[in-house]
């Protein structure tokens, strides 16, 4: 089969200046993809700027005959949104992938969790996609296409400690995908999510001497055809790490159904078994599936 490439295609990377960004970047750059690499350059605490990170990577694009522009716009606000895909309007005529993969740690037990911890992390992350993603959807409704990239993560999917904060951001997109996924489906636009699983200056402390095989570019391969358009998936989540690749999947059980008189407290906790089965489980495309079906137990 034909290798995959991105002619002509324009893609948007956020934090793409180290780490995962910067490997999205230089592979999809390597395809053919025109790249608008957005660093602020910030620490890893979202504290600080500097251009020369992004500019780096905007260096190695060239040099190894790509394309690519720099922005140094915040995604923590929708101004800063709005103008990452202005550039690539300006640059390159139009939009057609969007890789949401900037973020920042402020890690801090739940019960010292206070605003200074919290805010920027959801503003880097969570609002950080909406801000980039919603005037970058206008234009690919505009053209009915469009690819859409979240970075959830396993602290919010399965939970870690002391990333509160983290975890209910991250999560918070996953949710998001599977929105932009149904609203997308009439013009073309995809929208997935990746849980990476790579050694970046954000994770080198946390995974140790693990982090020499969780090289980012492991992840970027995955990134790359979620952002294809070949691509036949849309509002699915992938868990990306050290070459292995698995769907994870938000199911839901047969549970146990009371329809001959109100449900109490009692019958709650006599088949309780009942409802925490999960080895028939099923996943729900959409809310409404979810809906049918409790409509189909009543009737």
């Amino acid at each position: 089969m034909a290798d995959l490439g991105f002619d002509g295609k324009v893609a948007i990377v956020t934090g793409a200046g180290g780490g995962l960004g910067r490997e999205h970047s230089l592979l999809l750059a390597s395809r053919g993809a025109l790249v608008v690499v957005n660093d602020v350059g910030g620490a890893v605490d979202g504290t600080g700027g500097d251009a020369t990170p992004g500019q780096l990577v905007v260096d190695e694009i060239k040099t190894a005959g790509g394309e690519a522009v720099l922005d140094t716009h915040t995604v923590a606000t929708p101004e800063g949104g709005a103008a990452i895909v202005q550039t690539a309007i300006d640059a390159f005529g139009r939009v057609d992938i969007v890789v949401n993969n900037a973020g920042i740690l402020r890690d801090k037990s739940f019960h010292n969790l206070t605003p200074e911890f919290v805010d920027p992390v959801i503003d880097v992350h969570l609002r950080g996609a909406f801000n980039v993603t919603q005037p970058a959807w206008v234009h690919m409704r505009g053209q009915s296409y469009g690819r859409v990239i979240v970075t959830a993560s396993s602290a919010g999917i399965f939970g870690n400690f002391g990333q509160a904060n983290y975890g209910a951001a991250k999560m918070g997109l996953v949710g998001l995908a599977h929105v932009l996924a149904q609203e997308g489906e009439r013009y073309n636009i995809k929208a997935n999510a990746v849980a990476p699983v790579a050694g970046t200056r954000m994770t080198r402390e946390i995974f140790g001497d693990l982090a020499d095989k969780l090289a980012p570019g492991l992840v970027s391969p995955v990134v790359a055809w979620l952002a294809h358009e070949d691509c036949p998936v849309s509002g699915h989540i992938y868990s990306v790490g050290g070459g292995r690749v698995a769907r994870v999947f938000v199911a839901e059980g047969p549970g146990y159904m009371r329809s001959d008189a109100p449900l109490t407290i009692e019958n709650v906790r006599d088949h309780f078994d009942e409802i925490e089965r999960i080895d028939d489980f099923t996943i729900m495309r959409n809310a409404t599936d979810e809906l049918r079906l409790l409509a189909k137990l009543l009737s």
